[in-house]
């Protein structure tokens, strides 16, 4: 795989405390051998990070989202192998090579006018290397579960599932916001109107939604799509309006008939570490029910957990953690 740095047993044992009497998911789950191939494993799940926040500090947000994948790997792998882990299903297949333009973006001078731009062409090439990597996983019969880096990174999730499948996908968002700015530079708050302007994203649902940080410019053009349906936070969580359960019905009559990808932004969990942390939002086990829910439906092609910003966090490990049960939720199903 191009632009991939894949994972051997001693990458995932150097994140693992061994200890006598018991094992550990960095001990058995499976790597991808040098000379087996991705289609025929058995594995359903294939685990990959993109370690990078440079669309956030693109989009004026603070760096720091690049270290969720570390935090991840570190935790999952320390996970218990029991019988109900189903570790077999899934395996740790690596990372996206994002060394390049983290290192050019850290020699940037962020006081000329024309950084942000210059920090969104590096997104583009991201966006490149994501959508080669999704799109040979989709190809290959696998599910790919992406973790850290941006919500930039949402467009070359849809891109590269949407080159495999060689249709438009559809996409449900667990977020605080609808990364639906305008098409200017890219960044972490385009993926979606880009993948949407570029005919990979079809129907898009924006679970969670907050009034407080959706622009009516993007509440104008949503309006004017047919394709986009939220629910507002504040109506599920403070009013007498839609409950959590309404707008997991009403996201599932709107788009899992048709191949979609589900993504988790860490911001809309209430005070965890991200790149815009947030005191209000849903708790841990909202996230993990709706994790469960959408992504073991039968027309999930991939999931995506990002934002997670481990130098934010109020408890130390937190992010690695809640990254780690999302994932072994899934994977246990």
């Amino acid at each position: 795989m191009k632009h991939f740095i894949k994972y051997t047993r001693e990458d995932l044992l150097s994140n693992t405390s061994v200890r006598a009497g018991e094992i550990k998911a960095g001990e058995v789950i499976p790597v991808l051998e040098p000379k087996e191939d991705l289609k025929t494993v058995a594995a359903t799940y294939a685990i990959i990070g993109i370690p990078e926040d440079i669309g956030v500090r693109a989009n004026y947000g603070r760096k720091g989202s690049s270290e969720a994948w570390k935090a991840f790997l570190k935790s999952f792998c320390n996970i218990q192998s029991t019988t109900k882990s189903n570790l077999h299903q899934a395996l740790i297949l690596g990372e996206v090579d994002c060394r390049p333009e983290m290192e050019e973006a850290a020699q940037l001078n962020s006081q000329v006018p024309e950084y942000y731009q210059k920090l969104g062409e590096l997104v583009e090439r991201i966006d490149s290397k994501v959508a080669m990597v999704v799109s040979q996983i989709v190809s290959a019969g696998k599910i790919p579960i992406i973790i850290g880096g941006g919500h930039n990174n949402a467009f070359g999730n849809i891109k590269g599932a949407s080159e495999a499948l060689a249709t438009p996908i559809n996409a449900v968002n667990f977020d605080a916001h609808s990364d639906f700015r305008i098409v200017e530079h890219r960044h972490s708050g385009n993926g979606f109107s880009y993948a949407k302007k570029e005919g990979y994203l079809d129907k898009y649902y924006i679970f969670g939604l907050h009034r407080n940080y959706t622009s009516q410019e993007i509440i104008d053009r949503i309006k004017t799509d047919e394709h986009i349906k939220t629910a507002w936070f504040e109506h599920m969580m403070l009013s007498r309006g839609s409950s959590i359960m309404q707008a997991t019905i009403e996201a599932d009559n709107f788009l899992c008939d048709d191949y979609f990808g589900v993504e988790i932004d860490l911001d809309a969990i209430a005070n965890m570490g991200s790149s815009a942390m947030n005191p209000v939002g849903f708790s841990v086990a909202d996230a993990r029910s709706f994790n469960k829910h959408f992504s073991t439906q039968k027309n999930c092609c991939y999931v995506h957990i990002c934002e997670g910003a481990p130098a934010f966090e109020q408890f130390i490990n937190q992010v690695g953690k809640v990254i780690s049960y999302l994932v072994s939720d899934l994977i246990a199903h």
